[in-house]
C-alpha cells in the first residue's frame, strides 16, 4: 500500500531569485533522503509561490523496504575453538551483528552473519526526515528571526505535513506542523484547511493561489500576450524578467498602463532599462518593431480596480521616464569626446591607473589585434582607424548621466550618443559590442571591430588584475573574470579567429609596462585560467575526460582547441585507434628528451626509416593544406610499427642514433600540435 505525501513549507516572501533553486534544491534532497531511506515512491515534484515552496509524493510506500545484509567476520579458526564452541571473538561478532553465535554461517573459511533488518513504517519516519530535510536545504543568504537559533531564507510562518489525511507531526522554528495553509495577502487572507494531498492544488487556487509554477507562467505569458494584443502590439517578455514575476505573485493578473508619447524621442533602451529592469514592466512594439507608449505589468490580485492599479504605475514610470529624459539632455550638451576628459578622474583600479587611461590602452591592443585579423595591408589601413576611434570613445559613455543612473545601459549609451555625434555606424556598434557576452548565453559580438574592442577590453581586464595578486579563487571572483575569460573564449572560438593568447598577453603586459619576469608569470597564470574555461566549454559539449587533458596541455590557439578535441575523438572511434595510439606514445616516449634538429636522409640506412619520413611529410603537406588528416597520420602509425619492428634506434653509430632520434622527435613535435596522447585512457 501507498499514499501520497504533501509537504509546504509557508513563509515570509522569499527573494525572486532563490525561489527556483529552492525548489530544484527541494526536489533533489528529497529524493535523497527517500533513497537514503528505502522509501519508493511513483513521483515527486516540487512546486511554489514568493510565500510557499511545496514538496508532492505520489504513492510514497507504507513501510521501508525490508533489507538482508550479509557481513563477514573472523576466521573459523578464531570464532570458535577446538570444540566447535565460540570464542570471545565469534561471541563478540555475534553479539555486534546482533545474532546469536548458533546462528553465525561457516563459509569459505570465514564466519557470516546474516541479517535481516525489517523496515520501519513510514508514517514514524516522516515525522523526523521532514524537518530535516528542511534543515538540509542550501540556501544564499539566511536569516534568524525572534530569539531563535535556526536559520532559513525568509522567517517560516507555517507547515503543513500530510501523508495521506493524517497529519505528519514535528515542531521546527516553534512551528508545528498541521493541515492548514494560508490563503493570498488581500484575496483571502483566511487560513483554509487541505483535506489531504491530492486536494492541495485545488484547495489552494480556492484561495486564490496557482501554486504550480509553471501553469502560473503560463497564465501570465497569455495575459501579456492578449493584453498587448488589445493595445495593438506585440509584448517584448524576456525570460529573466518572467522568471522574475513568475515568483513575485501568487495570483497574476496583467493590465496595462500608458505613458507620454514624447519620451518615444528618446534611445529605444533608455525608456526600456527603466521600464523592465527597474519596474518589471514589459514593453510593448508594433508589427514595424517600435516602441509603443504602452507598457504591461502583472499584479498579484484579482481585476478590481485595475484602472487605479494602472493610475500608479503610470506615475512611478512617468517619474522614471522624467529622470532619463533629463539626463539625456544634459548628457547632450557635450559629445562623447568630450565627456571622456572626465574618465582622467575615474579610477579603473587600485595601482591600474584612470579609466581614461584604461581607453589608452585598449587603443594599443586593438591596434595589434586588427593587424592579426585584417586579411591584408588595405584591410588593416581601412580597420585601424575606425578600431581605435572605438577604443578611445568604449568607456566615455560611464561618465554620462543617464549610465551613472541607469548603469545597465553601459555601451548601449555609447553607442547611441556616437551615432548621434556622427561618428561611424561600425564604430558605435563596437562600443556597444565590447561588453558582450553580458552574461551566459548572451549574444557574441559580431562585428570585426566590436569582436577586437571585446577581447582587448577582457584580456586588458584579467592581464590587469592578475598583475596585481586578485586572481579568482574559491567563490571569489570580485572583478567576475571569470565570466570575461570565458566570454573571451567563447569569442574566439565563434570568430575561428587565429589569434593566440600568448601574443595577446604579451601585448596587454607591455601596455601595462611590467618587468620581464612578471610578463612571464603573467603568461602561465593567464593559460592556466583559460584552459579552465576550455575544459568547461569542453565537458558541454560532451568531450571526453582523456581527451580533454590530451588536448588542454597547449592552449595557446584557443579556437582550435575544440577542433583538435573533435578531431582526437574521431580518430578514437576509428578502427585500430588503440594502437594507433600506442605508436603515438611510444614515438613520444623515445624522444620527448631529444633535442629538436633536422633530420638528414643521407643517414638513413634501412628502408623504414625513409618510409617513416616520407610518412611524416605526407602528414604535414596534409595538415599544411587543410586536408583531413586522419588517413595520413593511420598511415603514419603503420610507418612508426614498421620503423621499431626492423630499426634499432640505439644505432653504434652516433650519427645514426642521433639522426633516428631526431626523426622521431619532429614526428612527436607534430603529433602534440593536435595533442598529447599519453593523456589517452585505452581500453
Amino acid at each position: 500500500m501507498s499514499k501520497d505525501l504533501l509537504l509546504e513549507i509557508g513563509t515570509e516572501e522569499v527573494p525572486a531569485h532563490v525561489m527556483p533553486h529552492l525548489l530544484v534544491d527541494l526536489k533533489r534532497l528529497a529524493g535523497d533522503m527517500f533513497a537514503e531511506r528505502r522509501l519508493a515512491y511513483e513521483s515527486l515534484r516540487t512546486i511554489g509561490t514568493p510565500r510557499r515552496a511545496a514538496l508532492l509524493v505520489t504513492g510514497l510506500a507504507e513501510r521501508q523496504e525490508d533489507v538482508s545484509t550479509e557481513t563477514r567476520g573472523p576466521s573459523v579458526a578464531i570464532a570458535f575453538d577446538a570444540e566447535g564452541n565460540p570464542t570471545k571473538a565469534g561471541a563478540g561478532f555475534a553479539r555486534g551483528q546482533g545474532v546469536e553465535p548458533s546462528e553465525l554461517i561457516q563459509r569459505d573459511g570465514y564466519v557470516y552473519a546474516a541479517v535481516h533488518e525489517k523496515g520501519a513504517e513510514t508514517a514514524q519516519l516522516l515525522a523526523e526526515l521532514l524537518p530535516e530535510l528542511i534543515r538540509a536545504i542550501p540556501l544564499p543568504n539566511s536569516m534568524r528571526w525572534g530569539d531563535l537559533d535556526f536559520r532559513f531564507i525568509r522567517p517560516i510562518r507555517w507547515i503543513v505535513a500530510l501523508y495521506g489525511t493524517e497529519v505528519v507531526p514535528f515542531t521546527i522554528a516553534n512551528v508545528t506542523s498541521g493541515n492548514t495553509s494560508r490563503g493570498h495577502r488581500t484575496l483571502a487572507p483566511q487560513d483554509f484547511v487541505i483535506a489531504s494531498p491530492a486536494d492541495y492544488e485545488a484547495a489552494c487556487e480556492k484561495a486564490y493561489i496557482i501554486v504550480d509554477q509553471e501553469r502560473r507562467r503560463t497564465m501570465i505569458t497569455e495575459q501579456i500576450n492578449e493584453v498587448a494584443k488589445s493595445c495593438g502590439g506585440t509584448a517584448e517578455i524576456t525570460p529573466d524578467l518572467l522568471e522574475e514575476v513568475l515568483y513575485l505573485v501568487e495570483y497574476p493578473t496583467a493590465l496595462s498602463g500608458t505613458f507620454e508619447e514624447k519620451y518615444l524621442a528618446l534611445p529605444a533602451e533608455t525608456v526600456i532599462t527603466p521600464m523592465r529592469d527597474h519596474q518589471r514592466y514589459f514593453p510593448v512594439k508594433a508589427a514595424d518593431g517600435s516602441l509603443l507608449p504602452v507598457f504591461i505589468t502583472v499584479r498579484n490580485g484579482g481585476r478590481e480596480h485595475l484602472n487605479v492599479v494602472a493610475h500608479g504605475n503610470e506615475r512611478v514610470l512617468r517619474a522614471r521616464l522624467a529622470d532619463a529624459q533629463f539626463f539625456f539632455d544634459e548628457d547632450r550638451k557635450k559629445s562623447l569626446a568630450e565627456h571622456r576628459e572626465k574618465l582622467k578622474t575615474v579610477v579603473f583600479q587600485q595601482g591600474l591607473g584612470s579609466m581614461y587611461e584604461k581607453t589608452e590602452r585598449l587603443m594599443g591592443l586593438v591596434t595589434a589585434i586588427v593587424e592579426e585579423l585584417a586579411p591584408d595591408e588595405a584591410a588593416y589601413e581601412a580597420m585601424e582607424p575606425d578600431a581605435r576611434r572605438a577604443a578611445e570613445l568604449s568607456k566615455a559613455d560611464l561618465v554620462t548621466g543617464m549610465v551613472t543612473e541607469f548603469t545597465e545601459l553601459q555601451g548601449i549609451m555609447g553607442r547611441e550618443y556616437a551615432l548621434l555625434d556622427g561618428e561611424k555606424p561600425e564604430v558605435a556598434r563596437a562600443i556597444d559590442e565590447q561588453y558582450m557576452p553580458r552574461f551566459a548565453g548572451d549574444e557574441l559580438p559580431q562585428s570585426d571591430l566590436g569582436f577586437a574592442l571585446s577581447v582587448a577590453d577582457k584580456i586588458d581586464n584579467i592581464v590587469g588584475t592578475f598583475s596585481r595578486g586578485k586572481i579568482p579563487t574559491g567563490s571569489q571572483d570580485p572583478f567576475a573574470l571569470r565570466r570575461q575569460a570565458l566570454g573571451l573564449v567563447l569569442m574566439l572560438i565563434e570568430h575561428e579567429s587565429g589569434l593566440l593568447l600568448s601574443d595577446l598577453v604579451e601585448e596587454a603586459s607591455d601596455l601595462y609596462d611590467l618587468d620581464v619576469s612578471l610578463c612571464q608569470k603573467m603568461q602561465v597564470y593567464v593559460a592556466d585560467f583559460i584552459r579552465l574555461r576550455l575544459k568547461n566549454v569542453l565537458t558541454e559539449r560532451g568531450v571526453r575526460y582523456d581527451v580533454q587533458e590530451a588536448v588542454l596541455t597547449d592552449v595557446d590557439f584557443v579556437a582550435d582547441v575544440p577542433v583538435r578535441a573533435a578531431y582526437v575523438e574521431r580518430l578514437l572511434a576509428s578502427d585500430g585507434a588503440d594502437a594507433l595510439v600506442q605508436s603515438f606514445v611510444r614515438v613520444g616516449n623515445i624522444a620527448r628528451m631529444t633535442e629538436t634538429g633536422i633530420v638528414d636522409p643521407a643517414l638513413f640506412v634501412a628502408q623504414e626509416e625513409g618510409a617513416l619520413h616520407s610518412s611524416y611529410e605526407r602528414a604535414v603537406v596534409a595538415r599544411s593544406e587543410g586536408a583531413d588528416t586522419l588517413p595520413a597520420e593511420q598511415e603514419l602509425a603503420r610507418a612508426i610499427d614498421a620503423f621499431f619492428d626492423a630499426v634499432m634506434v640505439m644505432d653504434k653509430d652516433e650519427r645514426i642514433k642521433k639522426n633516428r632520434l631526431t626523426l622521431l622527435k619532429v614526428i612527436d613535435n607534430y603529433l602534440l600540435y593536435t595533442a598529447d596522447y599519453s593523456k589517452i585512457v585505452l581500453n
